[in-house]
């Protein structure tokens, strides 16, 4: 073919692609067959698309972490250990979380792969740790999608009653949007769900305005409460025991549902291999996730602690209930402010969250397992794509893993979502222990192979040390976090089971791929920091040349965003 002279943009563009075309098809000629570590590589035609931007990133985890946990779950937490329970357990569990967030970004801004986190442990830990984490977190999200579809159903049983239309009708509903959102690229999910989840913080904007005014007596009741309930009846409700031992328990029993609260803020990690820039953008979303986890996490429930009292007849009754919006404190707190019409409003945006956190998290389930494909952990058709980079094979078996919510149709499903909440707990928080060990072995590795700290595009605040006390923390919430089904009379086998499956799946998965490959852990000396960064760097210089052409051309693309609503999305 002959080329064209070089006299526009666009037959520059042309060029430049037919250029990238043919080098890519010369590296799938010659990487087809190459192995390493004894792991297939994956062909770049069968990749993913960079259409994530930091905007799309950082609503991807608010998004998923946004959701039944915070406003529902938190009432749960609430009736069981008191206000001040819940205000310490959520800001602890936050504060591990950020140190798992600081120390994926370092591994990620360094080096982001397009198996997400997986690969950091593959490459820096141990091939076994990187197999275990992948398929322990794809096991947390084809039972977590399932269960936020149920949750939907049982939100919309607030307007129509299940005896009326089968909560299967809905949960058919909302499977074959999400389904459809994720089949459509990845541009059009990033772009869905950060509108999406822009709405959602709108509405915690609000619900954090109405309980302020609630609690300073500007409510239809004019009933000033501040501080009332900490004092009456308690800031914290005794849990099996009486007096200090009690309170302490209280404390703990609540770390299950903090834990369960927080999950999905870890998915950036899984986004990196479809993000523009990720050395700038991930680093970013960090930050942001961060303050928004202060902001939305800690200073709800602390208003939610001032509104309801945790021994309020209608939240004990809400908890119990197959119904989503009654199960909110913050319905209870705006029922005992007496305001009308606006329990509907909040249950719609209740249902907004769930159907939010189901399309993120049908997301990620995906991309895991595609990550896996790539890594060689998992059948090589799911690491295919088809031409909008979307893996349609590792789709495709994750939603039909979501099948399972039509389990949840029945009277016991209340019952059932509670055991998967607390399954997907022990299953999130293996996941986080594994990337801080990575993290840790990522540190030792760089500080061995002479790589210093200026060198880093995003560096941890508290370095290896964090990350070392946040995986203490982790590992003592994962052994003790059901402590209560070993206490006297309180035996519970479906509760134990559920609480505990994961810790020995885990580690048959671990030592079962050890025995199984015999593959060797990676030393300090001989962990693989620089296999792929070097494309990494040409594709960050190639972009931030393209963007500084259009900022030249006076194209600023998103300036409304940047100047008006970026402080707060």
């Amino acid at each position: 073919m002959e080329k064209s002279p070089r006299t526009t943009s666009h037959t520059r563009d042309a060029d430049q692609n037919e250029k990238t075309s043919t080098i890519d098809e010369l590296r799938l000629q010659e990487n087809d067959c190459l192995e390493r570590d004894g792991q297939p590589e994956v062909d770049l035609q069968h990749s993913l698309h960079r259409g994530l931007k930091a905007r799309h990133i950082s609503m991807i985890a608010l998004g998923g972490a946004l959701g039944t946990g915070l406003i529902i779950g938190s009432g749960a937490a609430l009736a069981k250990a008191g206000p001040a329970a819940v205000l310490i357990s959520y800001a602890i569990v936050g504060f591990i979380v950020y140190l798992v967030l600081c120390a994926l970004g370092e591994m990620a801004a360094w080096l982001p792969l397009p198996s997400g986190f997986t690969g950091h442990a593959t490459r820096y830990c141990d091939p076994a740790l990187g197999f275990a984490l992948g398929w322990t977190y794809w096991f947390k999200y084809i039972i977590i999608t399932p269960n936020q579809l149920t949750a939907g159903a049982l939100v919309i049983q607030y307007w129509i009653d299940r005896d009326t239309v089968n909560p299967g009708v809905w949960i058919s509903i909302f499977l074959v949007v999400i389904l459809c959102i994720n089949y459509f690229g990845i541009s059009f999910f990033g772009e869905f769900e950060f509108w999406l989840s822009s709405i959602k913080i709108l509405t915690l904007c609000g619900l954090m305005i109405l309980s302020l005014v609630l609690a300073l007596g500007g409510g239809p009741d004019r009933d000033r409460k501040g501080f009332r309930y900490w004092k009456n009846p308690g800031a914290i409700r005794p849990y099996i025991r009486e007096g200090s031992s009690g309170n302490f328990l209280a404390i703990w029993s609540t770390f299950v549902t903090a834990t369960f609260t927080y999950l999905g803020t870890e998915l950036i990690g899984v986004t990196v291999g479809e993000a523009q820039n990720p050395r700038k953008t991930i680093p970013r979303a960090i930050k942001l996730t961060f303050f928004r986890i202060v902001v939305f996490y800690i200073v709800l429930v602390t208003l939610l602690g001032m509104l309801v009292p945790y021994n309020s007849p209608e939240l004990a009754f809400a908890s119990n209930e197959n119904t989503g919006a009654s199960a909110s404190p913050f319905v209870v707190a705006i029922i005992i402010a007496g305001i009308p019409i606006l329990p509907h409003i909040i249950n719609a945006a209740i249902l907004l969250f769930v159907f939010s956190a189901s399309n993120s998290d049908l997301y990620i389930a995906s991309r895991t397992l595609y990550g896996l494909a790539v890594e060689g952990r998992a059948p090589r058709i799911f690491a295919r794509t088809d031409r909008r980079g979307v893996p349609v094979y590792a789709l495709a078996v994750s939603a039909l893993f979501a099948l399972l919510a039509f389990l949840n149709v029945t009277d016991d499903s209340k019952v059932v979502f509670g055991y998967f909440v607390n399954l997907t707990t022990i299953f999130g928080i293996l996941t986080w222990i594994s990337i801080l060990v990575s993290h840790i072995y990522f540190v030792r590795a760089r500080r061995a192979q002479g790589v210093t700290d200026d060198q880093l595009a995003y560096r941890a605040p508290l370095g290896i040390y964090g990350s070392y006390g946040a995986l203490c923390l982790c590992c003592i919430i994962a052994l003790f976090k059901n402590f209560d089904v070993f206490t006297k009379g309180r035996w519970n086998l479906s509760t134990f089971i559920t609480a505990y499956l994961g810790i020995p799946l885990y580690l048959i998965l671990l030592f079962g791929y050890k025995i199984w490959t015999r593959a060797p852990g990676h030393t300090p000396q001989d962990a693989d920091l620089f296999s792929g960064k070097e494309d990494i760097d040409i594709e960050e210089r190639d972009f931030l040349a393209a963007q500084a052409e259009k900022k030249a051309a006076g194209i600023h693309a998103g300036w409304f965003y940047r100047r008006f609503v970026s402080w707060l999305f």
